[in-house]
């Protein structure tokens, strides 16, 4: 089955231009002008990637993706910006989304970021389908709550496995210190930002060759973390 890609920009050259270049790399596209139609099309049909503009009519991009992302936390999506301030894609990663790239962009670049973003999602599925992800020489079982390093047992606590086992389960994505923070200590907690660093610090220590030089746990700087093979 075709992978299902929806492009949204109010602008038809653009939209025109990518779905041409898309559907000769395989993908089935449909296309959306504005956010209202870009909402109703991502509820009502099953997507696999949205390539979402951050400036739309009727509803801008950044309500698209907090909308689409709360009904499908699953769905991949893509942030266009014409803007290259850090602010704009700080925001878009941390209300959901995968990837972002600024405008005026190549096709090139643009058909790697699609394939990068679906390649990482096919992988986390197996992995997950799986009880197990793998990455590099650790091995994370999350039915026994065990990480695995070049076959021995790493001693874990808690929060330090929770925090692990989130950013594998998103590998290759950001996620703000704000977002793991709620995720693993949960909404209630009231400590500061602060304290997810101190586990990563942790973290670093017990699962990197060198934790001054980590290859998987990687501080992205003004967003927050990432995990992922260098």
């Amino acid at each position: 089955m075709a992978v299902k890609i929806l492009v949204v920009d109010d602008e038809y050259n653009i939209v025109e231009l990518v779905k041409y270049n898309l559907k000769s790399n395989g993908y089935e596209v449909k296309e959306a002008y504005d956010g209202k139609e870009a909402i109703e099309m991502a509820l009502s049909e099953k997507f696999d990637l949205i390539i979402l503009d951050l400036m739309l009519p009727k509803i801008d991009g950044i309500e698209v993706c907090k909308t689409i992302k709360e009904n499908n936390p699953n769905i991949k999506v893509i942030m266009l910006t014409a803007k290259s301030s850090e602010s704009d894609k700080v925001l878009g990663l941390n209300i959901g989304a995968d990837d972002y790239i600024t405008k005026p962009f190549s096709i090139k670049e643009l058909l790697a970021r699609v394939n990068a973003v679906l390649r990482r999602s096919n992988e986390n599925t197996k992995t997950l389908d799986r009880g197990i992800i793998s990455i590099g020489n650790l091995e994370i079982n999350l039915e026994r709550h065990e990480v695995w390093k070049d076959g021995e047992l790493v001693d874990l606590t808690l929060k330090e496995f929770e925090l692990l086992r989130i950013l594998a389960e998103n590998k290759g994505k950001v996620l703000s210190r704000n977002t793991l923070l709620d995720m693993v200590w949960g909404y209630d907690f009231y400590g500061e930002t602060r304290t997810v660093d101190v586990h990563v610090r942790n973290l670093r220590k017990k699962i990197e060759e060198d934790d001054r030089n980590p290859q998987y746990i990687e501080t992205v700087r003004g967003v927050g973390y990432r995990i992922g093979m260098r």
